[in-house]
This record gives C-alpha cells, structure tokens and sequence, in this order.
C-alpha cells in the first residue's frame, strides 16, 4: 500500500490560485440510479437520427442520475464563456473558466453557442448540495438550489471534459448521500507544508469532500502559531497567515476545515510547557499527556485555546477530541487519583467518579465552543455509560474504535439519539508505520466492503439508523511519523479517499468493478 511518493495530480491546468495540476481522458459512460430531489431542467431535446443516445459520464464519485439524449454533447473551446445567473455564483464562473481555457464574462442574459451557465434555482428546500447538468444544443447549464450544488456541478464538468473529453448530451440530477464528506489530518505528530496541505485541498475539492478535519496538538506537537501561549507552540508550525491561506482556498471548494485541540489527554505539548498541570498519581508518578482537570487553572488554558482559535477557524463544526484519558485506563481511577475523586465528589455530589468529572470537563469545553456558534464532537471513547453525569445531547459522535476498555457499541450512541460520524478504524485509519494492529487502508477494502452504516468492525447497523449517521472521514494519523514522507503520504491515500467519497456520495452497491473503478481514477489523475 505504500507507495513511491509523488504528489497527487489533480485535473486543472489552473485554478488561478497557483495550483497545477494534469489531465487524463476516458469515455462518456456509466449509470443511472434513481434521481435525486432537485432542479428541474428543461426538457430534453428532440431525438435526432444523427448521434446515438448519450451515455452517463464516468466520474468520481460517479453521479447518480443521466437522462440520456441524443446530441454532439460539449466541450469547452477557447473563446466561449462562462456566464453566471446570479452575481454569488461568480467566484465558481471564475473557477471553472481559468480550467477549462474558458473566458469568464459575468452575468449575462443572452445565450450564445458554446456557452456555460451557471445559475441558482429549483426547489429551495432540496439538498442544497444537489444540482442538475444539462447538456443540450451545445451548451451547459448547471443550476442548483445554492452554491455548492453549482459548485459540484463543475467538479462533474470538469472531469467529464479533461483531457479533450466530451460531456454527454442529456441531464444529470446528482446529490450527495451524506452531509459530511471529510479527510482529517495529523499535523500534531508530522508536520506537513503549508503547500502540501492546499494540494490535498484542491484534490478534496475536485472529489467533493466537504470537510478537511486539522488535528493539530497532541502529545507530540503543537503546530499552529498562538497568540496566547507561544510558549507551546512546536517546530516546525504554520503560521496564522498559512492557516488562513488555507481556509479561504478551502472555502472556495466549499469545505470546511475543523480544528481539532484534543483534551483532557494528549495534551503533552501544552504539558512540556506547563508542567505544574501534568495530571500526577497518588505516588507523584506524571501521567503522559493528561491534564490534571481537577485545577481550575486547566480548564483556564484549554478554554483560553479554544477560543483563541476560534477566531481562526469560522466553520461550525469542532473536534474538541476527548478520548483515551489515561487516568481512566487504571483499574481504580478514584483510588490512583484521589485529587480527582475529590473534585468530582466535590462538583457533582457523593459517589462520583473521575468519569463523571471527565464527563464533566467535555460538556465544559463543548460549552466554550457553542458560545461561538460551533457545533461539539468528540471521539467515541469519551463517552462513558453508567455514569450519573451525561455527555450534553448535541455533542456529535466521532466513532472510530471498539477496542477502548469498556467499549459501546454504536448502537448505544445511535438507540440514544446520537448523530454519529463514521472514522472507523479498521477501514478508515491511515496510520503511519502500521503500529499495533493497524494496517493501511486500501481502496479495494473501501469500495467494496465498506458504507457509512458500517461503524465497527465490519458490520453494518441496521438501516432504521442511517439518517443519525452524518458521514465519514478518511483519517490519516502519524504515530510513527518518520514512516513516510509526506509525498508517500499522498499517494497512499489515493485510493482510499477516492472509494471513501463514493460511498459517502451513494452508498449503494457501486457498477463499476474494482479494477474498472481504479481504471477510471488513473486516467483522471
């Protein structure tokens, strides 16, 4: 699975804001399925007996629904425009134009041959992720209830036509399954270029992930400059002005980057710096990467993080992380930790337990970040049951093990109301040097094993669920970082974030085959 490391190309020339990348051609073909709530397009034109009915294009994640016509199809040409409907749209006219050779000419009324359109409308209720294509009388229109679903639109274009190719004649109505299409990132242990990361941007982009997940403190490092406490900060870092680079290239994709400071363990950068809070036993022995969250002044200066940071990130979504507490690892918390069976006892009142204090710590912290107006989630090995203190309701549920002591099933989370995101490990987990039990992820396993109600192991939960499930991550996570390099790193989650996105688009049983799927992606790029 470990391949020789080359940077992913993606299928623009350019996309006018210093990304490169190749093109591959292939044919017009593939499925239909059953069509999605959306815009209604014009109606398909007259059959004529010069062309033969068109075929769905072929792309990745493949869309959902063709309607079929008879027609040459389009191809950009230099000279033709791009021509937007409504003046929000322009910065996707901008986009497409600059890779497609095409000349951006803003709003206009008029339709002139060769034309591509862009335009919102249709049903403001539908899936503001859906559009409708359609391709007729050589000219494209791509309309969508928002700008995202137009967006999307010109991801199917622009990998119908790359490389010379043709986008068919007829109407595609497409819409993704799952609202949360995502790729989360370990630059706590590895540090990665700026660079690098807006490369897996525009990759994500062109793909459809909506959601570049940022894990950036742990044990190992803290990689991203602070105001408030330089002193944490590692070498090497981002600065503030990459971040921010990277999430407006990330906002022209439509994704959102969600920060990840995890707490109240792997906290080991923040530590080095602030020994005095190193969670203790009863012997005085330091426990690694946790924090004492019996001191006010812990929760002090993570809260102070959070809302740092907060500025920084504008997404709703945060990770606020919560798993593997080391202190809860001991057979006896409150007899190894007595200064937290204290504090919990104290807070919540005879018999209880440094869970219920732990428990305690994440609905203050998802506290600090609903202040912001984001939206908490955490690992699911920060949720405990018999506990007489409860994880707040509206805290999501990254799930991503069963191999933590006292393991729930996602059953648990899901009969309780729960939304969950699907990290699953033995699918999703790119681990680097393969510690433990981990094995890197491939395509093959993905595609065709996988679904988004596949949350442990590898069974499914029972469909009656399916609506609690939010989506999916692809994660990649540097434990032994010295493994790869970064560029090894993109070409091994190729494949893999590539079968990922199909199934979060449609997770139904693929008609490609493996071979055919992996086929088409190399002569995409």
């Amino acid at each position: 699975m470990v391949a020789a490391g080359v940077s992913l190309g993606l299928w623009a020339a350019s996309d006018g804001d210093g990304g490169s990348t190749g093109t591959e051609a292939r044919p017009s073909e593939g499925r239909t399925a059953a069509a999605p709530q959306g815009t209604s397009p014009e109606s398909s034109p007259s059959p004529s007996r010069s062309y033969a009915l068109s075929k769905a294009p072929r792309t990745i994640p493949a869309v959902r629904d063709h309607e079929p016509a008879r027609g040459p199809g389009w191809q950009p040409e230099s000279g033709n425009r791009v021509v937007v409907a409504d003046a929000a749209l322009a910065d996707e006219g901008r986009l497409v134009a600059g890779e497609l050779g095409l000349t951006y000419a803003g709003e206009k009324d008029d339709r002139r041959a060769g034309d591509l359109r862009l335009a919102l409308g249709g049903d403001k209720k539908a899936n503001p992720e859906s559009y409708v294509m359609t391709v007729r009388d050589g000219r494209t229109e791509i309309t969508g209830p928002a700008e995202a679903g137009v967006f999307y639109g010109t991801r199917t274009l622009k990998q119908e036509t790359s490389d010379g190719g043709t986008a068919p004649e007829g109407v595609v109505r497409d819409e993704p399954a799952k609202p949360q299409r995502g790729f989360m990132l370990d630059i706590a242990r590895k540090n990665f270029t700026a660079g690098w990361i807006e490369d897996r941007v525009r990759e994500l982009g062109d793909l459809k992930f909506n959601q570049l997940g940022l894990h950036f403190s742990d044990d190992q490092g803290f990689r991203i400059e602070s105001d408030t406490q330089p002193e944490i900060v590692s070498q090497p870092h981002l600065t503030k002005a990459q971040v921010r680079k990277i999430i407006d290239l990330a906002e022209s994709r439509h994704i959102t980057v969600v920060p990840e400071i995890d707490s109240p363990g792997h906290l080991g950068a923040v530590l080095r710096a602030h020994p005095d809070l190193q969670l203790r036993t009863a012997q005085g022995s330091a426990v690694q990467g946790a924090i004492d969250i019996s001191k006010p002044e812990s929760a002090e200066i993570v809260d102070e993080l959070l809302n740092e940071y907060a500025e920084l990130f504008p997404g709703k979504p945060w990770h606020l992380g919560a798993d593997e507490y080391q202190a809860l690892v001991r057979s006896d918390p409150e007899a190894a930790f007595p200064q937290l069976a204290a504090a919990a006892q104290q807070k919540y009142g005879a018999g209880a337990t440094v869970a219920d204090l732990t428990t305690g710590w994440l609905n203050d912290r998802a506290a600090t970040v609903r202040e912001h107006d984001r939206t908490p989630r955490a690992w699911n090995d920060g949720f405990f049951r018999g506990t007489s203190v409860e994880a707040d309701k509206d805290i999501q549920v990254a799930y991503w093990t069963g191999k933590e002591i006292g393991a729930r099933e996602p059953l648990e989370y899901l009969e309780a109301g729960r939304k969950v995101i699907n990290y699953n490990d033995e699918f999703l987990y790119y681990v680097l040097g393969e510690p433990q039990t981990f094995v890197y992820p491939t395509g093959q396993r993905i595609y065709e094993q996988w679904t988004p109600r596949v949350l442990r192991g590898t069974a499914a939960v029972p469909e009656r669920y399916d609506g609690q499930i939010l989506g999916g991550n692809l994660a990649v996570w540097c434990d032994l970082a010295n493994s790869q390099t970064q560029d090894q790193v993109a070409a091994g989650i190729r494949m893999p974030l590539r079968a990922t996105v199909q199934k979060l688009w449609d997770p139904d049983r693929p008609e490609l085959s493996w071979a055919e799927f992996r086929a088409l992606a190399d002569r995409l790029g």
